[in-house]
Parts: C-alpha cells; sequence; structure tokens
C-alpha cells in the first residue's frame, strides 16, 4: 500500500468516526525541514558555538550529488554493454 492509498483509507475512516481528516501525506515536509534548521541552530547557540545555517543545504547538496554521480555511471555502463552487443548479431 502507497502513501496515497493509506491517506485514502485514513480520510475514508475519519468521515465513518466524524473526526476530521488527516493532512494529505507531503503537505508538511518543508515546513519539518525548516523546523530542523532552526533546532539545530538553536543547538548551536545554546553550546556556544556559531551557528552554520548552511549546513544541511551542504549535507543535501552533497547527497545529491553523489546519487547522480552514481546513476551517471550506471548510464554508462549501460551503453557501453548496449553498444558492445549490437555488432554480435550478424
Amino acid at each position: 500500500m502507497n502513501a496515497t492509498q493509506q491517506h485514502m483509507l485514513d480520510v475514508y475512516r475519519a468521515a465513518q468516526l466524524g473526526q476530521p481528516a488527516p493532512p494529505a501525506p507531503g503537505q508538511g515536509d518543508w515546513q519539518v525541514v525548516r523546523e530542523i534548521r532552526d533546532h539545530q541552530l538553536l543547538g548551536a547557540l545554546a553550546a556556544g558555538r556559531p551557528p552554520r545555517p548552511g549546513r544541511l543545504r551542504a549535507a543535501l547538496a552533497g547527497l545529491f550529488a553523489s546519487a547522480t554521480r552514481g546513476r551517471g555511471a550506471q548510464a554508462g555502463r549501460t551503453r557501453a554493454v548496449a553498444g558492445s552487443g549490437s555488432g554480435a548479431c550478424g
């Protein structure tokens, strides 16, 4: 069951019980990111460290870069394999 199907089931159950419907999946994702950033900044200030607001962005950029590097290498291997086998059938 994916997130959309689970949400539809939760909405149905809430309607049957007369309760308010739950929020849609993904609706508060950016709010959570902002709250994590604020929590990290507050923790740094409380510990006496200088706040570095770019740490989360740098970490996400590093994850994105490693994911795209991995996909590019995989795509290159796929092209090489496909190219080497095309002349063998003749």
